[in-house]
């Protein structure tokens, strides 16, 4: 047997100290489950076992602008792709919400309140179900005869209705004749394998989790009003004049801003087909939901830009405004913008869907290929809301976060896409200024107890401050401080890495700081439990400057970048900038070298976004 070289032995001994030291997260009892059936691997991947189930639905709806009601005929082909018999279904509907009895984590005037669902016909495997709805919360169980076997699929038809809340959030009545029909259809909810049956109610407190579906689903409406909604538009000659079509589809191939249909011609009321009712019909593939709205007065925009240059595939973008949304004036504009921005910069993968909305509303709020956005009366404050939205497309859409346990899963990174764009739109101190007013600001001021839970937490059991502090605000500066600690290159390289592991499936935090490790090449468990798994807050001081070496204390413990100011006699300034990894072997304590041997004048530790609860300690003069 060839003797080993005492270098090649050294470098297995230091390998196999470095892993036995390697830092393990914390892990549930249920996701070391999922890990060790190989439904996911620790390489960050999908493992070979992975699986996730499937509905094909077609719905047909029907919006009522006299009633205020919508009703729909439904089937859904639903492919049980796990190793269990579902013997109970588990129908979500969302919009449950708003019936009194459901429970809300915030409180609504009466103007918000409906009777909710009603169910007039429900069929599972051709088994007819006396079940009318009207008992169910967000989430309705079903007992079921026969049950879904594995790997099998089963047909479930729906005939449903439900009035729209005059009150409008996410969903409901914008005005007389203006609605925003989203989560407008009971669905079945996730059954994942780290979970069960996802049946945790939707409170309006936390947002969503869905299982990727295809849809094709029409909306029967009156004449005179435009419907914009998820997917692709696949009658416009039937559903509108052939001079407003014409404008449509030209939009499809141009960057010039067009006018679908101005104000005039809204009134006119010869934009439309002028039947009694007009049937929109819809379809897209692979998307975690669908939604709507509809407007007979509503201005009409459109475009288009250039997603992916390799194929110079275009996506359409469109803006559906009332005369009074001047902020809206430039949406399509600015969604070319940040289209295109997204696409070639962060998180620099093509936009995945065929088309972008932005629809006036009330919510502020994201959903696959819309935007439902209020009327700001700023526009620099309203573009950064919609680049925010806009954002979502990526997370949770493209990949399919579970947002009602783990909003800094989405969250998080959207706020980190508003602030990249918006160094780009604004320049970095306009950009810093927002970020930290916006997201910072109040977490390192805030002194509640709720304040520095770990961000890992479920956010189900987080509220107000802690909820919003854990998914947006620290989420969003852990993931700047990753990219300011491998380098943009590298942390481009990582971040494409876990979204091509997870696009269209259903990532878990485990499952992104795996994927982190794989890509980049090192174990960053330290950095991700400094982070994720810790009450740490932000807190640096300096503890002492003696003979050019700088020693400073993490008090409050998260591993963030942050840069030596040192002024020195002459005045000369000099910058030292230290990325987290400085914190690596000693989370407590770093000392700091500086190049110059001048004397000091006045140092300053400046964390710039990463913003610190005691800032008088971050400096020190010489006496």
């Amino acid at each position: 047997m060839k003797k080993k070289s005492p270098q090649l032995l050294l470098i297995a001994f230091l390998f196999l100290v470095q892993n036995s030291f390697a830092q393990k997260l914390y892990m549930p009892r249920n996701i070391k489950e999922s890990y060790a059936s190989g439904i996911r691997s620790m390489d960050g991947k999908p493992g070979k076992n992975y699986w996730q189930n499937h509905g094909k639905y077609t719905i047909d709806l029907s919006v009522d602008a006299v009633s205020k009601i919508v009703s729909g005929t439904e089937t859904i082909l639903y492919e049980n792709n796990s190793n269990d018999t579902l013997k109970n279904l588990r129908i979500r509907f969302v919009n449950n919400i708003h019936k009194k009895n459901s429970p809300r984590a915030v409180s609504n005037s009466e103007g918000f309140f409906t009777d909710g669902l009603t169910i007039t016909t429900l069929k599972i495997g051709g088994e007819v179900y006396k079940e009318d709805g009207r008992e169910w919360g967000t989430v309705g169980v079903v007992k079921m005869k026969k049950g879904i076997p594995p790997h099998s699929k089963a047909k479930i038809n729906i005939d449903w209705n439900y009035p729209l809340s005059k009150v409008s959030g996410r969903e409901g009545q914008i005005d007389e004749s203006t609605f925003f029909v989203a989560y407008s259809y009971p669905r079945v909810s996730v059954f994942d394998d780290y979970n069960g049956w996802d049946q945790l109610p939707h409170t309006s407190g936390q947002e969503f989790y869905n299982d990727f579906n295809d849809y094709t689903y029409s909306v029967k409406a009156p004449k005179n009003y435009v419907v914009y909604g998820t997917g692709d538009l696949l009658n416009p000659d039937e559903v509108l004049q052939p001079e407003f079509s014409s404008r449509l589809k030209k939009s499809y191939t141009t960057d010039e801003v067009l006018h679908i249909a101005n104000e005039q011609e809204m009134k006119s009321g010869l934009v439309t087909k002028q039947n009694d009712w007009n049937v929109w019909k819809f379809e897209a593939k692979n998307i975690s939901d669908v939604c709507f709205g509809l407007s007979d007065h509503y201005l009409w925009d459109a475009s288009s830009v250039v997603v992916d240059k390799k194929t110079n595939r275009r996506a359409s973008i469109q803006a559906a405004y009332d005369v009074k949304g001047t902020d809206f004036v430039n949406s399509i504009k600015n969604n070319q913008y940040a289209l295109d921005w997204f696409s070639n910069n962060w998180p620099g993968i093509p936009y995945p869907f065929s088309k972008m909305t932005a629809f006036q509303g009330f919510a502020d709020m994201e959903y696959p290929m819309m935007c439902n956005d209020s009327q700001m009366g700023d526009p620099i404050f309203a573009q950064l809301v919609q680049d925010h939205e806009v954002a979502h497309t990526y997370f949770p859409f493209y990949m399919g976060i579970n947002e009602t346990r783990y909003a800094f899963m989405d969250e998080g990174w959207a706020t980190t896409f508003e602030y990249l764009i918006g160094i780009a739109e604004h320049g970095k101190e306009a950009a810093d200024k927002f970020y930290k007013e916006f997201r910072v600001q109040q977490y390192i001021n805030d002194s509640s107890t709720e304040e520095d839970q770990p961000i890992i937490t479920m956010s189900t059991q987080l509220s107000d401050s802690g909820y919003g502090n854990n998914s947006y605000g620290k989420a969003s500066l852990s993931y700047l401080a990753l990219k300011d600690m491998l380098g943009d290159e590298l942390f481009k390289k990582s971040l494409h890495a876990y979204m091509d592991n997870w696009n269209g499936k259903h990532p878990i935090p485990w499952d992104y700081f795996n994927s982190i490790n794989t890509a980049s090449g090192q174990n960053l468990n330290w950095f991700f439990n400094n982070w994720f798994f810790t009450n740490n807050y932000i807190d640096l001081s300096v503890k002492n400057v003696a003979k050019n070496i700088v020693s400073v204390e993490n008090d409050g413990g998260f591993a963030i970048p942050f840069d030596v100011v040192v002024t020195y006699k002459d005045n000369t300034i000099e910058t030292l900038h230290q990325t987290p990894a400085v914190w690596q072997t000693n989370q407590k304590r770093t000392t700091i070298a500086l190049k110059n041997k001048k004397e000091i004048k006045q140092l300053v530790l400046d964390g710039g976004i990463f913003m610190d609860a005691t800032p008088n300690n971050n400096s020190w003069s010489s006496k």
